[in-house]
């Protein structure tokens, strides 16, 4: 564990909160803390409503701004390195370890991919994440230009991404494209996640039988789309949860009995090969991670 700075979250208030106490609306907009959780912060002061310090018993309006000034908290030990892979003027790409969040989220602010790659270089940014315990490849811009220019590139389709997975159960098939609709669902401790959806976005994914172990099989998964936990979501909705995944289950949905994050480990999931178009001179590059034990 390590005391990290402390952290300023900003949020506009909304037209559909218009009406309610400053308390409600907290509670409402951030379920992951319960009402006596943001009464305590606003007793010490930590949140102001337009700048000024709030009691929670105001009436909000559309426009104000909420700002809670977060105190330094001790964060979960993580590992605190990567592996570069390749680097150039504009492009950084890196190997990040299991465990280690890409950005700050979840009580992570400090001990994230970012963090570490800022006091490197404080100008490079990833341009997409891995879940924090997804392996792997990760594409970084070191100028603007840069990342405008891959995230064109991911927008149009012009990255390849393989990923190496550990499924549950053997399939009667050997390739099969997969076109489940990922979207936000109900979840009771965080409000909502993802999940397959009819109502949600389109999302592709291609799944290769790599070898079976037991009961279980290994997959080469290339994605077209990026949604949020797209592999782990498509794989469950085809009938193969990967091998430990405490929150999805078969149909690509959450556990109806053990309300786990999204955040939480014990599945293998690996980002293996990426092939792209260089961001300044458009040569096609490609990036392989070396396969961890379990997904060899």
């Amino acid at each position: 564990m390590a005391l990290n700075h402390g952290w300023t979250y900003a949020s506009p208030v909304g037209p559909g909160s218009a009406g309610r106490t400053l308390l409600a609306y907290l509670t409402e907009t951030y379920p992951h803390s319960d009402a006596s959780t943001w009464a305590a912060r606003l007793f010490r002061g930590e949140v102001r409503l337009d700048a000024a310090v709030a009691s929670g018993e105001e009436t909000v309006r559309p426009g104000q701004v909420c700002v809670w000034h977060r105190p330094p908290w001790d964060e979960p030990d993580v590992p605190l390195s990567f592996e570069v892979v390749h680097e150039d003027t504009s492009l950084l790409v890196v190997n990040k370890p299991s465990g280690l969040p890409t950005m700050p989220a979840g009580g992570f602010l400090d001990h994230t991919l970012l963090a570490l790659l800022r006091m490197r270089d404080p100008e490079v940014s990833p341009v997409h994440r891995l879940g924090r315990f997804t392996s792997g490849l990760v594409l970084c811009a070191r100028t603007p230009e840069a990342g405008r220019s891959l995230s064109r590139a991911w927008r149009e389709h012009r990255v390849e991404k393989i990923y190496r997975a550990l499924g549950s159960d053997r399939p009667a098939w050997t390739t099969r494209e997969i076109r489940a609709h990922i979207g936000p669902v109900p979840h009771p401790r965080i409000g909502r996640v993802h999940a397959a959806a009819p109502h949600g976005l389109p999302a592709h994914s291609v799944a290769s039988v790599i070898g079976c172990r037991r009961a279980d099989t290994l997959f080469d998964v290339r994605i077209t789309t990026g949604r949020p936990h797209q592999i782990r979501i498509h794989l469950a909705w085809a009938g193969h949860p990967l091998v430990g995944d405490p929150l999805y289950v078969v149909g690509g949905v959450p556990r109806p009995d053990q309300p786990a994050l999204p955040g939480d480990g014990g599945y293998h999931l690996h980002a293996h090969r990426v092939a792209i178009p260089h961001p300044v001179t458009g040569e096609w590059m490609r990036f392989e991670a070396p396969l961890p034990g379990p997904l060899t």
